[in-house]
């Protein structure tokens, strides 16, 4: 996985962040492997907490959220990953107001959230069925958060499942949101912003606030896999 990550472009990934607000990369895990996380699904010890969507408005599906330890290809991703990611959340960071600054290293970063009560893990594993759908939503678990996460799809578009694309809304002030539907294809990672990225304007840069979701799923079983970097509370 180290090597998986280091090959993949970070500036083209900074820079379609910038530019679009996210970034799709080529497939990053095998078939074999997406198949390996949606069968830790059943395994209750894996997970620290069962969301039913419907119950809480949330859409209508069910997600888990992974216990420590980590399974080690979770961990592995996650460390991997915020690695490659914090000089983009440093750049972006350095272009609101604030002093924030993220450290080079995961264990480092948690070190932060657990000093602010955030000692939860967040990853998390995400199941949709026909008609299955997750609200627009942003991912924030406490005070302190990264600014960035991905998700990787474990399950094979148009032939697991049909509908179900990958949403995307910002709000830009003084004008309609912009959408975006995302198709990614099995193994396949999204990076895109938790709460909010910075848009160059004439007077310097604003905040552009964004959400996520999944449309509606008109067939099949559709099963995701994403990585959050802050804990939660």
């Amino acid at each position: 996985m180290t090597e998986r990550l280091a090959g993949l472009d970070w500036q083209q990934i900074a820079a379609r962040i910038e530019s679009g607000g996210y970034a799709r990369t080529a497939p990053l895990l095998g078939a074999d492997e997406c198949a390996g996380l949606v069968d830790l699904y059943g395994e209750d010890q894996n997970f620290r907490n069962t969301i039913e969507m419907a119950r809480h408005r949330f859409g209508e599906g069910q997600y888990r959220y992974f216990d420590n330890p980590l399974p080690d290809p979770v961990a592995e991703l996650r460390q991997g990953l915020y690695r490659h990611l914090a000089p983009i959340a440093n750049e972006m960071a350095a272009n609101l107001p604030g002093d924030r600054h993220y450290p080079p290293t995961l264990a480092a970063y948690r070190k932060i959230c657990h000093a602010a009560g955030q000692t939860k893990p967040t990853p998390l594993l995400l199941r949709y069925e026909a008609g299955g759908y997750n609200r627009l939503h942003q991912d924030l678990y406490g005070g302190e958060l990264f600014p960035l996460q991905a998700v990787i799809l474990l399950s094979r578009p148009g032939i697991d499942f049909t509908g179900g694309e990958f949403l995307l809304v910002e709000q830009q002030p003084r004008a309609q949101s912009i959408g975006q539907a995302v198709t990614p294809e099995q193994g396949e990672m999204v990076i895109f912003p938790v709460r909010e990225r910075p848009i160059q304007g004439k007077r310097g840069y604003f905040r552009a606030p964004m959400r996520h979701g999944v449309s509606r799923l008109h067939t099949g079983r559709r099963f995701t896999l994403g990585i959050i970097f802050h804990d939660a509370e």
